[in-house]
């Protein structure tokens, strides 16, 4: 069980590229990043395109005014100069911008946590994951529900033949806060999401997709994608040529099959998302609306539901177990776990210590390159007619 104390010999010097005052997700990452502060320390920041604005945000963070600089070039430049520069920087910034700085940072030896989708496309993802092993630094993917300790549940219970042989996988994100034109007009967060120029080759299919993929990959680690079928539509036109909505239908080796409906137009649903797993024997099933409980339902019998925090759980899923099972853990527990687990991975990276990294299961860059390549099949099948397509 997490409870605070230190798990690295001392917090990382950490700082935030975007994730100022206006952003949807810059205090999810803090929260994440600190709610253990034996892990990391925020020492600087590059928090806002409006300098002065950022400068006076990391100031009512509490951070020293000369450390809240004007742009990420320059606080990589400044960092690098000082002894007790930082050691790590998070990529909070729209995603036209993520490869650019991911590599900037690499470059000056800068471990990275980024937003995802990490980057555009696959020779990009494949560029930064070369770099980072030339430089040997660790590059992590805010997959935001992926730290939940039940998804480790999840996992241990498909690998021990609980549920049999995997026969389907479904999968669900959606919401319907832009169920209307209006939501590019009233935010600057949900103007730049439908700019191809900003945002890359989709919306829903990058914005939230990739998290319940991600998750899907976490628990099945043994199903390898073969292909798939996507069909997206724009039910708003003036978003055109992203989609809004998505649905795919995928293939795995060994003959599993799966689908995805990924939405932003769902209309008067909340956020959320969900994973059920079916097999021979029974299904799992876990949705982010009541992340606290795993549904275990056996043929023939009553369904089970299995509550987080128990000790009936598997030890994976009770390691990074939090509030115990009396209070509720959700996305802000979440994101602590994938920083956590992240500091854990910078530390063993800096140290050689090869074992506490290949045992580790966390977003990395291979959870970020495969997401890449995720968007540009599902995009590619759609642009091809919605026909199916070698998961390439």
């Amino acid at each position: 069980m997490v409870n605070g104390e230190k798990m690295i010999p001392r917090p990382l010097r950490w700082a935030m590229i975007g994730g100022g005052r206006l952003s949807q997700v810059g205090y999810k990452h803090r929260s994440g990043a600190l709610r253990d502060n034996t892990a990391y320390r925020l020492v600087a920041g590059a928090f806002d395109i409006d300098a002065e604005r950022g400068r006076d945000f990391g100031v009512n963070l509490g951070l020293d005014p000369s450390r809240c600089y004007n742009d990420y070039k320059q606080l990589i430049h400044a960092e690098s100069q000082r002894d007790d520069g930082v050691e790590v920087v998070t990529v909070a910034t729209p995603n036209g911008t993520h490869y650019e700085i991911t590599r900037a940072a690499l470059e000056a030896g800068l471990h990275v946590i980024c937003e995802k989708p990490l980057v555009f496309t696959s020779a990009q993802a494949q560029e930064i994951k070369a770099l980072a092993e030339e430089k040997k630094r660790i590059v992590g993917v805010t997959y935001g529900f992926s730290g939940h300790p039940l998804l480790m549940q999840m996992r241990a219970m498909i690998a021990r033949g609980d549920i049999g042989e995997v026969r389907m996988v479904e999968l669900q994100y959606t919401h319907g806060f832009s169920a209307n034109a209006g939501a590019e007009k009233s935010s600057d967060a949900a103007k730049w999401r439908v700019d191809p120029k900003i945002s890359g080759p989709s919306f829903v299919l990058g914005d939230i997709s990739t998290h319940t993929y991600y998750i899907s990959q976490l628990v099945l680690p043994q199903l390898r994608l073969k292909e798939l079928l996507c069909d997206r539509q724009s039910f708003i036109p003036s978003r055109a040529p992203l989609e809004d909505n998505a649905l795919v239908l995928m293939h795995y080796h060994g003959g599993a099959v799966g689908r995805m409906w990924a939405s932003a137009v769902n209309t008067g649903s909340m956020d959320s998302q969900s994973i059920r797993v079916i097999g021979s024997k029974a299904s799992l099933e876990w949705g982010d609306y009541n992340p606290g409980e795993l549904k275990y339902q056996i043929q023939g019998q009553p369904y089970q539901v299995m509550h987080h925090g128990m000790p009936y759980l598997d030890e994976s899923a009770l390691e990074y177990e939090r509030l115990g099972a009396l209070h509720t853990e959700g996305l802000a527990e979440s994101w602590a776990n994938i920083y956590l687990q992240c500091a854990i991975a910078i530390n063993a990276k800096q140290t050689g210590d090869t074992v506490t990294l290949k045992k580790l299961i966390y977003p990395d860059i291979n959870a970020g390159l495969e997401g890449v390549r995720w968007i540009e099949n599902c995009v590619r099948s759609a642009n091809n007619g919605s026909s199916w397509v070698n998961f390439e």
